[in-house]
């Protein structure tokens, strides 16, 4: 018998979180905003301040250093406010009690992936940890390669042709997570 995808975050101890779809799309774009902010500005302050008391034990200065690649690299993250994200992992509570989730922007030429955690703090959902990287957009054809000329006594049909393998693009991952006790 094949076990759900729900069945099996239930047996991992995982389980859907109760939040609605306008409710994900506004904790998936505040967090992404405020960190494009963040780096447009190279004011980290607001960003840490929106986050859980966890979040917070991370200063400006240190979200500064941990996000200083995409800073500058002059990432570009404000396309998320009129995007829609497709997630990978639909909202589910850790057994920690974290709510989790990721996905991905559909954007061109880069799509924007996340991953982001969230602490329940007052009744209210707030940043735990985020991770962003840059990947392809869709899947890539390899550059055309020159053909390898076949050995003199082969003939032209039976010869097997060469191409290079393409490889996978670097992934920029941050994750500005609070340090363990």
């Amino acid at each position: 018998m094949l076990a759900t995808a729900q069945q099996a975050q239930q047996a991992a101890g995982s389980k859907p979180a109760q939040i609605d779809r306008n409710g994900v799309l506004i904790l998936i774009r505040s967090t992404l905003l405020a960190l494009d902010q963040a780096n447009k500005t190279g004011n980290y302050t607001v960003l840490r301040d929106l986050g859980a008391p966890a979040f917070q034990v991370n200063t400006a200065a240190r979200l500064a250093e941990i996000f200083a690649k995409q800073r500058s690299d002059n990432l570009d993250l404000s396309g998320v406010a009129a995007i829609d994200p497709q997630l990978s992992l639909l909202p589910q509570i850790e057994p920690n009690g974290l709510m989790h989730m990721s996905g991905f922007f559909p954007s061109v030429p880069s799509q924007v992936n996340f991953d982001l955690a969230f602490a329940p703090v007052n009744g209210q959902w707030r940043l735990f940890g985020l991770s962003v990287a840059l990947g392809q957009a869709a899947p890539v054809a390899p550059a055309p390669q020159p053909l390898v000329a076949p050995p003199p006594a082969a003939s032209p049909a039976a010869a097997p042709v060469a191409r290079k393998t393409p490889t996978t693009p670097e992934r920029k991952t941050v994750r500005p997570t609070p340090p363990k006790h």
